[in-house]
């Protein structure tokens, strides 16, 4: 799944959030610093997406959760930056080849699993620390 055209944000977005990202603040308090919440549906569990989805978050500045579900979707929680989230939803939504691009880092690695779609809101955030896998 690719972002939509006119820098539309991928997924769903769920009623009651603050808009797609970059339309504004997260509510009361700073406006830069947020929750994403996002629910990521496909072959996502026993392949390692957690693991991937904590080191790219971390990478970008986040702390967070990543859980299971019990309907086979994992449920990621992110805050810091509203930019580093915005960049993380898109890493989380977007179709990835399995050949790293030109000057990828060395902890580039390809998202595993599979990702059918994703739903997401975006809220205050509540001050989380680290990232943990569940």
């Amino acid at each position: 799944m690719s972002a939509a055209a006119g820098g539309d944000p991928p997924g769903d977005c769920l009623p009651g959030d603050d808009g797609p990202p970059g339309a504004g603040g997260a509510g009361p308090g700073d406006p830069t610093v947020v929750r994403l919440t996002v629910w990521v549906r496909g072959r996502v569990q026993g392949v390692g997406f957690r693991w991937w989805t904590r080191s790219r978050a971390l990478e970008l500045g986040l702390t967070g959760t990543a859980t299971n579900l019990d309907d086979g979707r994992v449920e990621v929680v992110a805050e810091g930056p509203r930019t580093a989230g915005e960049r993380l939803l898109v890493l989380l939504s977007e179709e990835q080849t399995s050949i790293p691009p030109p000057g990828a880092p060395r902890s580039w690695y390809p998202r595993p699993g599979r990702v059918a779609g994703v739903t997401y809101r975006w809220s205050t955030a509540r001050g989380i620390s680290g990232f943990v896998e569940h």
